[in-house]
């Protein structure tokens, strides 16, 4: 995933404005602004690095006059106490951009480390591992970027580019439905394919092997095969295999990295993981001035 500037200035340019508002009141009166400095971004724990880019822009909004020397590149494994990258110019502008230079590097490397951690556990089994919309809003875009740096694969970006069926989905349409008349997961992933563009991709949740076989008469695209055992999933996978429909199988819920290889083994071709994106540790990164 390439890293779009347009689509992140807007986000860069938010987190400025929370966190400096009318005017850092602190530097302003001890910090000459013609004083210069130079400083070091300091990774105090080993981490898949994610955020470079972002950081480097940051301090470009502040001002453009301070040198950003990048150390390494996004998606470097690196060790405690690595050196990411010197920045030398105005000591004030440094000191403005600094917390949220931080802040994004911290999260973004939490969330590449975590990623690249069961990215490392599926390898040998040819399973992707997918991130979900289990986001923070307004920095889902980021996130996304930080698990493909850490080696996973993007799921949807949100409503508009993949259709997902889900357990809600299926509830309310039978719900609206009339009592003599229960619609069939084929016939709601004919009815999704008929409502959107062509090409569009049709996913649908089952959590049964009848709901699975039910599904797969529709033909649709993948099958997320929501919160079953490793043995359910095989059994999928075995199914598959005597079918002419030959769906993706996206395996989902509760997934662990001590468990992740279990869930592997199976023979999906992709395992979701809500974890990469809505609980992540941040990696302690500072900036400390030379």
């Amino acid at each position: 995933m390439h890293l779009d500037k347009a689509r992140a200035l807007p986000i860069i340019k938010a987190a400025l404005k929370e966190d400096i508002g009318r005017g850092d009141i602190t530097t302003a009166p001890l910090i000459q602004g013609t004083a210069s400095a130079g400083g070091v971004i300091v990774a105090r724990e080993d981490c898949v690095v994610c955020g470079m880019t972002v950081a480097e822009w940051v301090m470009a909004v502040i001002d453009s006059g301070v040198r950003f020397k990048p150390n390494c590149a996004d998606g470097a494994s690196i060790g405690a106490g690595k050196e990411l990258a010197f920045l030398e110019g105005r000591a004030g502008s440094i000191l403005r951009a600094e917390r949220t230079m931080l802040n994004f590097l911290s999260f973004l490397s939490g969330i590449s480390t975590k990623t690249r951690a069961y990215a490392d556990r599926v390898k040998p089994y040819g399973v992707k591992i997918l991130d979900t919309r289990k986001t923070l809003p307004l920095l889902r875009y980021l996130e996304k970027y930080a698990v493909a740096i850490g080696g996973g694969a993007n799921h949807r970006f949100g409503l508009y580019d993949q259709v997902l069926i889900k357990d809600n989905h299926i509830h309310l349409r039978r719900a609206q439905a009339a009592s003599t008349h229960n619609p069939s997961l084929k016939s709601m992933v004919e009815e999704a394919r008929a409502g959107n563009r062509r090409g569009t991709v049709i996913e649908i949740e089952v959590s049964t092997l009848e709901e699975f076989s039910d599904a797969l008469a529709g033909r649709p695209d993948i099958i997320m095969l929501d919160n079953m055992r490793p043995e359910g999933i095989r059994a999928c996978v075995e199914i598959r295999k005597l079918s002419k429909t030959k769906p993706l199988l996206e395996a989902s819920g509760g997934m662990t990295l001590d468990r992740i290889e279990e869930y592997a083994k199976a023979g999906p071709d992709m395992i979701s993981i809500g974890e990469l994106t809505n609980s992540v540790k941040a990696i302690d990164i500072s900036l400390d001035f030379t």
